[in-house]
């Protein structure tokens, strides 16, 4: 119905081994390719706001695993990426 709000359950992905000049807008447009992207986040430092080389992107439960697939073991900027579930995740 128009201006309904879909609820689609989510799974939010753990993104490690990122090249340390990978932001969050290119952290998105990396998964973008492979699916619908709700939210991505690099992590960084409090003290130093450089990243830490590791992120968190939240896509559609049904998206999650040919992500993971698609992705886990790929190369960016030189670094292999690990992308599995997040564990223990707080939304």
């Amino acid at each position: 119905m128009p201006g309904e709000i879909r609820s689609e359950p989510s799974v939010t992905l753990y993104v490690g081994n990122l090249p340390w000049s990978v932001d969050d807008a290119q952290l998105r447009q990396v998964f973008e390719a492979h699916a619908d992207v709700l939210a991505a986040r690099v992590i960084t430092d409090r003290e130093t706001g450089r990243s830490r080389g590791y992120g968190f992107v939240e896509v559609p439960a049904h998206s999650a695993q040919p992500v993971i697939q698609s992705l886990n073991g790929t190369v960016l900027g030189g670094r292999e990426l690990t992308v599995n579930e997040a564990k223990n995740v707080r939304h």
